[in-house]
Formats: C-alpha cells, sequence, structure tokens
C-alpha cells in the first residue's frame, strides 16, 4: 500500500521536532534552555480551572452541539464584538477543538485546484501546509524586516490576480512578532474589497501586544462579509493544552465549518466550553500581568541579543517571539539553531521553519523565565564568541 499524494503536500511544525530533540538531549544529561516552543509558561488562570472542575461535576462530559454551546457562542461574540469594535452574534461563531480548525475547515470548504492563497512568509508553517493539502497554490509574500516584519504592499498588490481566493493575514505575527501597522491595513482592505478573496485573519495573539492593539481588518467597512477571525484560548489564557479555538466568520461559511467539525471531531469538549465562558467572562487580571511580564522580558532579551556579535534583533510589537537576523555570523539558518541546540544547550528554531524567506533569521520563544532568558544569551555569546 502506498499514501495518497496529498500526503506528500502536507508538511510538519518543526517546533514540535525541535523539543523532542532537546528533551532526547535532557535525557543523556545535557542542560537545554527551551525557547522552541510556543506556548506560554503561566498556568492556566485560576478560576478557568476551578470553572472546569465544577464543569466536571455537574455533567459537562458529554456530547455538545457541533457549532458549540450558545452561551459559549454568545460569550464569544460580544468579546469578539467589543475588542474589534464589530457586530457579529452568536450565529457567525464556530468552536472547535484548538485554532487549527479554522485554518483547515474554510480551506477545504473553499479552494479548488487552481485556486491561488497569499499567505506572509516566513509565517506559521501550517498555512503553506494546510493550502498545498488542499490542492489550492500558496503564495509567499515576504514580510521585510525594515518595515518591522510588515508586508511589501506593492509586492503583495502584483500578487493579487484572479486566481487568488484567500488571503491570509497574521498580526501579531508568529514568527516575527511584528505587528501590521493601521495604515497597511486598511491599503490591503483596499486591494481586496472589491475581489472575490476571502480574508482569514489569525488573531490568536491579538491581545499580546506592546504599542497600540492590533487593527481587525475584520473592523473596516465592506470587510466583516469577507473575513474569517480566527482566535483562541491558548496564548493569552495559557490553555494550549485545553484545544480550544473559534471562528468568526459570514453565515454562508458556517454551515459548511460545522459539516466538516461533525465529520471530523463531533463537537469540542463540553468542559472545555464552560471553562472558555469562564475565561472571558471572569477576572483578566492573571492574562493582564502574564502580558506585562512578557513585555519585561521582551525588552532584557532582545537588548541581551543585541549585544552578541552577528545578531541584529528587532524589538517585537506583538506576540512572545524574537527574531534576529543572523547573517552576520556567517551561519546558515539551520546551521546555526542547530549548533545553539547541541553545542551551546540553547534549544531555537531556524527562520527557515517558517519559509523560505526566514532564512538569515531565528526564532525565539522568549515564553521562559527572565533567568534562563538571560542565561540563553550568555550560552549564545559564549558560544558564537568574537565574528
Amino acid at each position: 500500500m502506498k499514501l495518497a499524494d496529498r500526503m506528500n503536500r502536507i508538511l510538519i511544525e518543526t517546533a514540535f521536532e525541535v523539543l523532542v530533540k532537546a528533551r532526547n538531549l535532557e535525557a543523556q544529561g545535557k542542560s537545554i534552555v527551551h525557547l522552541e516552543i510556543g506556548e506560554p509558561d503561566f498556568a492556566s488562570p485560576k478560576g478557568v480551572i476551578a470553572a472546569a472542575k465544577e464543569a466536571l461535576d455537574q455533567g459537562w462530559t458529554h456530547y455538545g452541539p457541533t457549532q458549540g454551546y450558545p452561551e459559549f457562542r454568545t460569550s464569544i461574540a460580544k468579546h469578539v464584538s467589543a475588542t474589534r469594535e464589530i457586530n457579529v452574534g452568536p450565529e457567525h461563531v464556530c468552536v472547535v477543538p484548538g485554532g487549527k480548525p479554522i485554518l483547515f475547515f474554510p480551506m477545504l470548504a473553499l479552494l479548488d485546484a487552481g485556486d491561488e492563497v497569499i499567505y506572509p512568509n516566513p509565517g506559521f508553517p501550517i498555512y503553506e501546509s494546510m493550502i498545498g493539502f488542499c490542492g489550492a497554490k500558496p503564495v509567499p509574500i515576504p514580510l521585510v524586516e525594515a518595515r518591522d516584519f510588515s508586508f511589501d504592499l506593492n509586492v503583495l498588490k502584483d500578487s493579487i490576480n484572479d486566481k487568488t481566493k484567500m488571503l491570509i493575514l497574521n498580526s501579531p505575527q508568529n514568527p516575527t512578532g511584528g505587528v501590521i501597522p493601521p495604515e497597511d491595513i486598511r491599503a490591503i482592505a483596499d486591494m481586496v474589497r472589491e475581489r472575490d478573496i476571502l480574508v482569514l485573519s489569525d488573531e490568536i495573539y491579538s491581545r499580546i501586544y506592546y504599542g497600540e492593539p492590533p487593527l481587525s481588518i475584520a473592523s473596516l467597512p465592506g470587510m466583516l462579509e469577507k473575513t474569517i477571525i480566527l482566535d483562541g484560548f491558548s496564548k493569552i489564557y495559557a490553555m494550549t493544552g485545553w484545544r480550544l479555538g473559534y471562528g468568526v466568520m459570514p453565515l454562508w461559511l458556517v454551515d459548511a465549518v460545522n459539516k466538516l467539525m461533525v465529520n471530523s471531531n463531533s463537537c469540542t469538549a463540553s468542559f472545555t466550553q464552560r471553562a472558555g465562558i469562564a475565561a472571558l467572562e471572569g477576572p483578566q487580571d492573571e492574562a493582564d500581568a502574564m502580558v506585562a511580564e512578557f513585555r519585561g522580558r521582551r525588552e532584557a532579551f532582545c537588548d541581551g541579543l543585541n549585544t552578541i556579535p552577528g545578531f541584529r534583533c528587532r524589538k517585537p510589537q506583538g506576540a512572545f517571539y524574537a527574531f534576529p537576523n543572523i547573517t552576520g555570523t556567517g551561519k546558515t539558518s539551520k546551521q546555526l539553531a542547530d549548533e545553539l541546540l547541541y553545542e551551546a544547550g540553547v534549544a531555537c528554531l531556524s527562520g527557515t521553519s517558517f519559509g523560505a524567506y526566514g532564512e538569515g533569521y531565528i526564532r525565539f520563544s522568549y515564553a521562559n523565565s527572565l533567568e534562563n532568558l538571560m542565561e540563553a544569551v550568555e550560552r549564545i555569546r559564549r558560544f558564537v564568541g568574537p565574528v
């Protein structure tokens, strides 16, 4: 037996591969500073955990509606309406186990062979993976360091054609930490507003920012009916293992996404949805404190990286990633990332893990203690030495 041809088009997420390698090194007695995985190093909020325990005790352990419980979708709709300054109701919300289904299901529902999807590069590797798996053509647009890792708008405009079916935006962005400026978001909206193009706006880091709040393209005139918002609970509430995400989308797409959901997962776990209500409607002090801690780590870690010969690191405007330019070291991204893991004991990711335009960069997650981050800086400095 052989695998279907479509399996040749599906990619992997390197962060999990590097994590396994790092754990194997630790099992051999080597000290590793983990800066590879995009996971907050905080506990889920106490009120969220308490709500989940109560839900289990109350019997929220059975099947629920495929689209998600109405009260949870109502809570999400109120939150999204308030934070994006738009007007959506629970009927626009699809609850799914994690954020990735809101990448996969709309693509499966919308894309045919020959369709093109524009996406950021370097970018979350699952974008390219799902586009190719669905049989469409991935069209990468390079993010520009000099523009704080926003698009070159001229390149974006020239890449849009009659075959373009979808545009993926991610702001704040993984892996660069870049935030698309409001004026760029407005310009992008002007490019697609009159075209038959759907925007998939990955806003999973929307509440982790260090300047002005990121602007959602869905809030601009004429864009709400052309935009899918992807969001969830993994990052801002440190709930990665809960697998709780959602999409907010035009009504005409909801039924198709629900069909794919019922064919794959049936429903999202009932007790986690009760915890999700507690997360959105309960105190936000733990989430706010986490973002404040990330802000301090960002300052110290990026300042430290900028003292290392051959490194040049812009301070990210959002998320919890640093994406330094390492061309000054004379090494490729993959070469340096491997050497830092095996020789310096610092686990990080090659920029090429996020696409070809990531060459010359490496990604660090500063979702680790300040002490460990500073230890990583010193290990890197000792390894790199004078350049």
